[in-house]
């Protein structure tokens, strides 16, 4: 897939500044006490730009409420644009002839991505809600978005993307929300959610086309990146296949439990056809992704929290590289990379190098990561992410990262005057498993990696960035990542990134 967003990502997408953790009574005495379900959650303070939102202004005339909605129409626009000098590196595709193989080009590169998104939902019926959310991007990729594994510096890339504007749904989907009592809880107008007040216990299913990580892995503050860090790494875990097509969507469907304090998450969705394409492949009961989260939102010193832990499983047309490995040393002269013919392979043409092509067969791949965010004052929160993937078949759908960890911290400008600006660093590691490294260093690549051979080491990203609130929902913000070891190679860097961004919300 291409390497995807909140929005998502994602998807993971809720602009963060409408951002509100659900709480209850502050604990009182203790160190960590879960919050308990209370009164109905009074309503946010209005944000001083909300009057300029659309949603809002209707409001203001009396054409709609945007407390109970029956339908809200939400929209973006994002340019972002990258730029690395050259960098030290002790070889580039390697015995590879000249335009051929996955390596970060040493020399200086720009790279640049702008989408408009507008989202759209509907209610149906009592509990019954429809969204829509068609997209436009176009784009332009540091090295054919090859050469970097988990710290892609631009979240936005998406793996088939093209320098002409294309046009095309990202999300169609319903849900129906059943409420089982509890306290009342107040649903913000949203992105992709109707205002409404709701059960503190309640079910929601959802079905039809959407991204694994709108609903799964949300965390405040690393996760809505069209404001917040630039990297890949800190949209969701680095090491996370979730299925998805080369645009970061599937089809499937997912229930959602929310009991209080405590949220059960379950989904299955559809695998692309082949690694990082577009197609899906819906026959569910044959290939699929599976994933089940678990999370506790709480209070530490009456600050607002929350766990998240999630498993995966993936049962997918994948290779794995100790059986690629195995079929070249067995017949080096027909199980090569330059003789996949019309077997998928991602276009190596190297005759001295294995290839997933003569191996893929229904395999299995299985995760579980920790999610945890936690505000320390009411505008400065910290986050940590850490996953591990077992690393046997190749990634099929999301970057080229086994196992990942991410932490750091955002800010916003109240300290200084700024309550609309944010700030943030945060960093970024991810490492490969054995097999995987072997596999490379015997030449072979894999959909985003593959430098000829590999000194393995760990891959990293530092990454600063400052947003600034130049007009009532238009933010410019400027970004610094230091990547280092770039596709998990010693070999290689480190490389040094500068990016800008200008995102409107209307």
């Amino acid at each position: 897939m291409a390497p995807r967003r909140e929005d998502q990502q994602p998807r993971a997408f809720a602009f963060a500044r409408r951002a509100q953790l659900r709480g209850a009574m502050a604990a009182i005495a203790v160190l960590l006490a879960p919050a308990t379900a209370g009164a109905e959650v009074s309503e946010p303070a209005p944000r001083p730009d909300e009057q300029f939102d659309f949603m809002n202004l209707i409001t203001q005339h009396g054409l709609h409420d945007i407390r109970d909605e029956t339908w809200n129409a939400y929209g973006q626009f994002t340019y972002i644009t990258s730029w690395h000098p050259p960098f030290s590196a002790a070889y580039t595709n390697l015995n590879n002839p000249p335009g051929v193989g996955n390596s970060l080009l040493d020399g200086s590169e720009r790279s640049w991505t702008g989408t408009f998104t507008v989202f759209l939902g509907a209610r149906l019926w009592p509990g019954g809600e429809a969204y829509y959310v068609p997209e436009v991007i176009a784009e332009q990729a540091f090295s054919d978005l090859r050469g970097l594994g988990g710290v892609i510096q631009n979240f936005e890339l998406q793996k088939q993307g093209g320098t002409e504007p294309l046009f095309y749904r990202s999300r169609a989907y319903i849900q129906q929300t059943f409420g089982f009592g509890g306290a009342r809880v107040v649903q913000d107008s949203n992105p992709m959610q109707l205002g409404n007040v709701v059960d503190g216990r309640r079910l929601v299913l959802r079905i039809g086309n959407f991204s694994v990580i709108d609903f799964f892995d949300k965390n405040t503050f690393s996760g809505d990146l069209r404001q917040q860090f630039f990297n890949m790494a800190f949209l969701t875990y680095a090491a996370y296949d979730f299925v998805a097509d080369a645009r970061g969507y599937s089809w499937g469907g997912m229930a959602e439990l929310t009991y209080d304090d405590w949220a059960l998450r379950v989904g299955r969705l559809a695998p692309p056809q082949d690694p990082n394409g577009l197609p899906l492949t819906l026959e569910l009961d044959k290939f699929y992704g599976d994933q089940v989260e678990i999370e506790h939102d709480h209070r530490i010193f009456g600050r607002a929290g929350a766990v998240r832990v999630i498993g995966y499983h993936n049962r997918e047309n994948t290779g794995q590289f100790r059986d690629a490995i195995a079929a070249f040393q067995a017949d080096p002269a027909v199980n090569n990379a330059a003789n996949c013919g019309s077997r998928y392979n991602y276009h190596s043409q190297n005759a001295n190098a294995p290839d997933l092509c003569f191996v893929r067969g229904p395999h299995d791949r299985v995760g579980i990561g920790l999610n945890v965010e936690q505000h320390i004052t009411d505008d400065i929160g910290v986050f940590f992410r850490g996953m591990y993937s077992d690393g046997l078949t190749e990634v099929y759908s999301f970057t080229s990262t086994d196992s990942s960890i991410s932490f750091g911290a955002t800010a916003k400008g109240s300290l200084w005057q700024r309550p609309s600006d944010v700030t943030g660093v945060g960093l970024g590691l991810g490492w490969i498993s054995q097999a995987h490294a072997d596999y490379l260093r015997m030449g072979g690549i894999d959909g985003f990696i593959g430098d000829g051979t590999i000194r393995r080491a760990t891959e990293g990203v530092l990454d600063a960035f400052y947003s600034v609130n130049v007009a009532s929902a238009v933010w410019l913000s400027a970004d610094y990542q230091h990547i280092v070891n770039p596709a998990f190679n010693a070999d290689r860097g480190p490389v040094d990134v500068f990016g800008a961004r200008v995102h409107a919300e209307f």
